[in-house]
């Protein structure tokens, strides 16, 4: 029996997100307060020092994390943008395919690119890697799930035959640039087009990778750090932790 999640509130997997450059409300010069110097005496000002610094460091301990705790979503008290959210994308047949349809399913879901030269290719590798061993030796079914964010030259056929590759069982998803770019920002993925020479660019990404519960709540985020066998048994242990 499944236990109902908290919605994961970003923090980890938000370190690659682009910064954004909100420009102030008020633009003019703030209006300058009265001094209050001449009635505050040396006491008060040395205990409210003191009663400052006792503040601090309280709060000091308590926004502090153990180490190995720091990509778990039990830390609610860290308030950030929700992740997860509704989308409409079209599959490798082109058929469309929206949160509904993946519902009921333990999902991976992996955003990158068939472009992408590197880490990209290692990343598709490790999830597949992954499923093999959560079937084969867990008898545990999780669905994977391959979202491009290069839709302009992902087709729905350059998908299929690039994640035949890896493994024909990881469900391809595609669509129009907006629709992408929509889900990209619900799960918050950041992405920009870098190094272009005409139709030719790299795709500069956040590369995530989240386990999705069956309620389609995002209840865990794994960096590239994971090897295919760590993440698997990250895995088992939070499918386990569902099951209490």
């Amino acid at each position: 029996m499944f236990i109902t999640h908290k919605r994961f509130h970003s923090a980890s997997c938000m370190r690659s997100a682009r910064k954004t450059n909100d420009q102030p409300l008020l633009t003019g010069p703030s209006p300058t307060p009265k001094s209050w110097n001449p009635y505050i005496s040396p006491g008060a000002l040395l205990g409210g020092f003191g009663g400052l610094i006792l503040f601090l460091h309280y709060n000091d301990e308590r926004r502090a994390i153990p180490k190995g705790q720091g990509e778990k979503f039990e830390r609610s008290a860290i308030q950030g943008p929700i992740i997860g959210g509704p989308f409409s994308l079209i599959d490798i047949e082109g058929r469309v395919v929206t949160e509904r349809n993946l519902r009921g399913n333990w999902v991976l879901l992996y955003f990158g690119y068939t472009s992408s030269p590197d880490v990209g290719p290692a990343e598709v590798q490790k999830m597949a890697k992954a499923i093999d061993i959560l079937g084969s030796k867990q008898d545990l079914k999780i669905l994977p799930v391959f979202v491009t964010i290069d839709p302009q030259r992902d087709t729905p056929s350059q998908l299929r035959a690039y994640l035949k590759e890896f493994d024909p069982r990881i469900m391809g998803l595609t669509g129009p640039v907006t629709a992408v770019r929509q889900m990209a920002q619900e799960y918050r993925v950041y992405f920009k087009k870098v190094d272009e020479e005409g139709d030719d660019y790299l795709v500069e990404s956040s590369h995530n990778m989240y386990l999705v519960n069956p309620k389609m709540e995002v209840v865990r985020c794994f960096g590239v750090e994971y090897s295919g066998e760590e993440l698997a048994n990250a895995i088992v242990k939070e499918l386990k932790k569902a099951e209490t």
